[in-house]
This record gives C-alpha cells, structure tokens and sequence, in this order.
C-alpha cells in the first residue's frame, strides 16, 4: 500500500516507513552471508575464499541495478508526492524497459570476460576454478537482480516499506535452506550455493514484478501512461547513472583492494571475506536508509515542501545512529565468534584477520552513518554532482592509502585503516554540501530548492 511521506511528523513518517527497509537489507544480506557461511562451514576454507573473491566481482553488477533502482525511485517518488500519476506508470514502465537493456549488456560482458577480470584480481590458483564457476552462475540470475531491484525501488517510491521486506523474508530464509540442502545433501559444493542463490532470487523477482503491475493498476491515471518516455528516462539516467558511477567506481576500487588482499594468501582472503560480509552488511543497512531518506525528500520537493527536509535529516541520523550503535558494539566486542562462523573450526588465522578488520573498522560506523544520511537528502533533490564529488573522495583515498599502507606496514592492518580515513574525509564534505543545501533559503513553496537541483543535475 502506498504511502504519502509528504504529511506528519517527519521523525514518526522516516522511522514508519525505514525500520521495514532496514530489516528488508538485512535478509537481502543474508543471501551472501549464507553463501559464505555455507561454503566456509560445509565445504572448506578454500570455498569461502572462493565465494568472497567473486562477490567482489558481483558487487559491480549490483552497482548497475541499485543504480537502476534509484533512478526510478526517486523519479517516481517525485511524480507520486505532484500526484502525476499518469507520467509516473510511465516512469515505472520506462525504469523496467532501459534496466532490462543494461542488464542483457552486463550479462555479456560478465560471460566473456569474468574469468579475465578474476586473473586481474590475482586470484590464487586453488581458488580460481571456484570463483569462475560461482561468478558464471551468478551473472546468469542477473535478470533475476536487476528487475527486483527496480520494483523493490518502486515500492519505496510509492512509500510502501512493508511488501519488499515480506519478500526478502520468505526468500532469504529460503536461501539459507535451499543452501544447506545442495551442498550436504547434494553435495554440489560451490556451484550448490550458487544455484541456491540463483532459485531464490527468481522466485522473489517474479513475485515482485507481479506484485508492482498489480499495486500500480489500483491507482488511478490522472494523465496519459505511455510504455517508454525519453523524457523520463533523461530523469531517471540523471539519477541513475551518477549512482552507477558511484557504487561501480567503489566496486573497481575494492577489485584493487581485493588484489592487494590476495597478495597476502588464502587465509587472509579467507579471514577478509568473512569479515566484509558482515560490513557490507552494516553499510549497505545505511545505504538503504539513505535510499529511504532519498525518497522521504524526493515526495516533499515534488510536493512543494521543502521545510520538512532539514527535519528529515534530523530523523534519518537518528535513526541511522540508534541502528549503528549496536552492531557497533556487537563487532567490536563479539568478532571472533562471528568470524568463527564461517570457517570449519581450523582456520584460525581467518579468524584473527577478521577480527582484526572489524575491531578497525566498526568505531567509525557512525561517521559513515552520517554521509550516507546526508547523501541520501543530495540524492534526493538531485544534487548529484555534491553526491559524485563527495564519494570519488572517499574511494580514491581508500584505494590509494590501502596500497601505500600495506606496502608501508607489509601487513593488511594498513589496508583495514585505509576505510575509516577516506569515510572521514568524505564526511565532512557531505555534511558541508548538505548543511549549504538550496533549502536553507527555501520558499514554501520550494521553487528554490527544485530550480538549483534541476539546474545541477
């Protein structure tokens, strides 16, 4: 059921409408948690090095459908907060037609060229056979990806948190079932978790495309719905494509880290890829608020209430802050035995590195909190060019010190630190672009704000 963002107190409206996409990520995470837990548990550690090195590899496909999913959504939101509910369906239908584009274009190059960029990566020779196999199986279930992400990204535009976390549910749960199943009764070792993955995402694809045709054809035109718009997709790409950029230059960025990771063996590949699942899952938690936070200003300036997003802001760091500071203390305190979970009992050095990468990482999680929340408002407007300038920051000090730090260190203790430097730097530079936003200044109306992000983007 669709959701106006745009009436009630902002703290009540962000926290109704993100506690469901916070717990949607967290089964979204499952997926790749389970397929390491798995592997590393039921088949070796050779198998969870495996895993870890395509999923770096995967999350450049993933940067592609969040993108996808982004632009739609804040688009979409835009059009539903003006009630233009005509261009809106249109927006939806042009979303769906230009990601299945991208994601046909994406799956060729992943087919012919996955192994070469696993090679690139230095990818031992033990776990090589592996990685190329999961990584075949995963680009096959793109379309799977790519469509789900776009209607899930429709749901959050029309302020509906509830359904995709519903999804996610059953299909994460699922997951974890159809894994355990394949590789101990089947034993189908590595291609087992990735056929696992495949299955489950299918089944939530198809469930969630039906669904969005469904919600959309209760909600009344007002205008004309065409299949595809040139002009909405300009919107959308917009949007999309500066995201894109964002999560791929971010993703080619821990391909080189993963290079640098690889040069010191498996079990420090082993340890890294235990422990990034788990971070991945923190940030990715945050990045999904900020989605939400995006959505939450994208109804109101489409709405014409720009006062609401400066209190809007407020809502969203406390709701990030109040998330992190468990998880904070959890990885902290807790690391070697949820390392401990993804390893057969005998990999004790996997284990010390990845306590180590928490025990770094996890006290500045409410750094990176506060720029994905005020990256989510940029967003939003579509200040894009303030969100690009803001992440590049961040990504190329992370690649740039991982590399002279291990080098310095001769230890993967100097790449762990490369993180909390670039997420402080990049920090302040969202916090500055986002405290000297257009809104500060804004009409009632908002024509300010939209006119300046109009003239950005």
């Amino acid at each position: 059921m669709e959701k106006d963002l745009t009436v009630g107190q902002p703290r009540s409206v962000l926290w109704r409408f993100c506690l469901p996409l916070f717990g949607s990520i967290l089964f979204q995470q499952l997926y790749n948690v389970a397929d390491s837990l798995v592997a590393g548990r039921f088949v070796g550690e050779t198998a969870l090095a495996a895993v870890g090195n395509s999923y770096e590899v995967t999350l450049i496909f993933l940067a592609f459908a969040f993108g996808c999913s982004i632009g739609c959504s804040v688009v979409v939101s835009r059009l539903f907060g003006a009630r233009r509910t005509g261009e809106m369906k249109t927006a939806v239908s042009t979303a769906f037609l230009s990601s299945a584009v991208v994601c046909l274009l994406l799956m060729a190059v992943g087919l012919t060229l996955g192994t070469t960029l696993l090679q690139a990566m230095k990818t031992p020779a033990e776990a090589m056979a592996d990685s190329a196999l999961y990584l075949r199986i995963y680009v096959l279930g793109l379309p799977f990806v790519f469509l789900y992400n776009v209607a899930t990204g429709v749901f959050s535009a029309l302020g509906d948190s509830r359904t995709p976390f519903l999804f996610l549910a059953c299909s994460s749960v699922g997951n974890i079932l159809v894994d355990i199943l394949f590789v101990t009764a089947f034993h189908m070792g590595v291609a087992g978790v990735a056929w696992a993955t495949f299955l489950c995402q299918g089944i939530s694809c198809v469930l969630a495309v039906w669904t969005v045709r469904r919600h959309l054809g209760a909600i009344p035109t007002q205008g004309e719905a065409v299949l595809f718009s040139w002009s909405l997709f300009r919107q959308i790409a917009v949007i999309a494509v500066p995201s894109i950029l964002q999560q791929s230059f971010i993703s080619v960025g821990n391909l080189f880290i993963q290079g640098v990771i690889n040069s010191f063996g498996t079990s420090v590949m082993a340890g890294y890829s235990a422990a990034v699942k788990m971070n991945n899952l923190v940030i990715t938690s945050l990045t999904t608020l900020g989605n939400g936070i995006s959505n939450y200003t994208a109804q109101n300036l489409g709405a014409g209430k720009p006062h609401r997003v400066k209190a809007g802001f407020r809502a969203g760091l406390g709701l990030t802050w109040a998330l992190c500071l468990p998880l904070m203390a959890l990885y902290f305190f807790s690391g070697a035995p949820l390392v401990g979970l993804f390893t057969d009992g005998s990999a004790q050095g996997a284990v010390a590195v990845g306590v180590q990468f928490l025990q770094v990482l996890s006290p500045f999680y409410l750094v990176a909190a506060a720029k994905l929340t005020a990256d989510g408002i940029l967003r939003g407007a579509g200040l894009m060019g303030r969100f690009m300038a803001a992440t590049f920051t961040d990504l190329i000090l992370r690649v740039v010190l991982a590399v002279a730090l291990s080098d310095l260190l001769h230890s993967p203790l100097g790449i762990w630190w490369a993180w909390p430097v670039g997420w402080c730097v990049a920090t302040v530079m969202s916090l500055c672009f986002y405290h000297y936003g257009p809104w500060r200044q804004a009409s009632p109306a908002g024509e300010e704000v939209l006119e300046e992000a109009g003239q950005e983007a």
